[in-house]
């Protein structure tokens, strides 16, 4: 197995960096770099950019507007865009939908939906988890009963990204209430300024407000709606979860933040003795660098499999578990390296201890409590491992 890149590769990665260097806007990267949350027409600015370029769903395949990029281009893309500080693509539409969609949808739902996600006409979210089923999805209760040609549908969602921005969101619904619970799901469809929706928000620890809960009271959704057929939805959701396990690995992120933190260690001292320098410190710096390059080896090991045409079973699981601890864990360190400067608000007796870190780490509290979440969504780290345990070892 060749972990290493090819020429054809290494001269992609290379195009990747010049584009970024001359297409992302300066005052987008240093919102990104500084981790302060962009509004929803920064984010459309950015997809526009990369549509423009064909880079917008790169993976895609060029019947559908993407460049058919393989999963090695598609990981360089994504490494490069984190280390420039590029946003990362808002994967609801172009990354979970779209290849639902290119796999299950029909010729007219592909026709209709697939080009309005390109171009920005569509923002999607998505309803899955539900207060009493987020990783035992199976139990979920939001139903859709049918009636003549629509469904009607009641229930709750919640825990929606970026639902305040979207226009439409996709949604797993029971329509069979006997039998195993998985054999009654389906997916479907739902544009949100339907009557009867009701979106209100959820407002984080730090402060932040990026997710929401959604209500829906006989809410009236065409058939034409359903994707795939009906009672199918547990096979279409385990098709998108293993593409959102793969997108939440994030090694490039990663690999950022990491950079970020030994660069403050190496700033911050404390006593007179520069953080870096302090065994234990150093110590757990070095235990997680370890574990980030094993992360990294890990991830090419699958990427090189998947290019090969081989079949990747736990390997997104066990992606997804490494990759959450890391950044966890580098969170950590980076709001234990500045202390009281970590707060997004420090008060003025520390303010100045933020010039050591212009690049986003006076967000660090705020960055170690919002991303407690990502070793729980797309499947908590438990089901992963029992997955893992029951795929792998027997």
């Amino acid at each position: 197995m060749d972990l290493s890149y090819s020429p054809e590769e290494s001269a992609f990665r290379d195009e990747v960096r010049a584009f970024l260097a001359e297409n992302l806007p300066a005052e987008i990267s240093d919102k990104v770099a500084r981790g302060v949350e962009l509004d929803k027409a920064e984010m459309e600015r950015w997809h526009a950019i990369l549509n423009s370029r064909g880079w917008l769903a790169g993976a895609w395949p060029k019947a559908f507007g993407g460049q058919g990029w393989g999963p090695v281009e598609e990981h360089i893309f994504d490494e490069e865009c984190a280390l420039a500080d590029a946003p990362r693509i808002v994967p609801f539409g172009v990354k979970m939908l779209g290849p639902v969609l290119m796999a299950f949808g029909t010729p007219e739902q592909q026709a209709e939906y697939l080009p309005r996600i390109l171009d920005g006409t569509d923002w999607w979210c998505q309803g899955y988890s539900e207060p009493g089923a987020g990783s035992d999805l199976a139990s979920l209760k939001t139903r859709a009963d049918r009636d003549g040609g629509d469904f009607v549908i009641n229930g709750q969602k919640t825990w929606t990204t970026l639902g305040q921005h979207a226009d439409r969101i996709f949604c797993l619904v029971r329509t069979k209430f006997e039998g195993k619970p998985q054999e009654g799901i389906s997916f479907i469809l739902i544009d949100l300024d339907t009557p009867g929706i009701e979106m209100r928000p959820i407002r984080l620890i730090e402060g932040g407000y990026e997710v929401n809960e959604v209500f829906f009271t006989d809410v009236r959704v065409p058939a034409s709606r359903l994707v795939g057929e009906e009672n199918q939805g547990w096979t279409i959701a385990k098709y998108l979860l293993g593409h959102e396990r793969t997108n939440i690995a994030g090694v490039g992120d990663s690999t950022q933040a990491f950079a970020r933190l030994k660069s403050v260690a190496r700033t911050v001292t404390r006593n007179g003795k520069r953080l870096i320098d302090s065994p234990l410190f150093a110590a757990r710096v070095a235990e997680v660098e370890a574990e980030l390059e094993a992360m990294k080896i890990t991830n090419m090991r699958m990427l090189s499999r998947a290019a090969e045409g081989g079949k990747l079973t736990g390997e997104p699981s066990m992606l997804k578990v490494k990759s959450t601890v890391i950044r966890q864990a580098i969170n950590d360190l980076a709001r234990r390296a500045l202390g009281p400067a970590a707060a997004p608000f420090p008060s003025e007796d520390v303010e100045g201890n933020l010039a050591i870190a212009p690049e986003g780490y006076g967000m660090a509290a705020a960055n170690y409590f919002n991303n407690r979440k990502i070793s729980i969504y797309g499947g908590s780290n438990e089901i992963q491992r029992n997955i893992l345990a029951k795929g792998m070892m027997g």
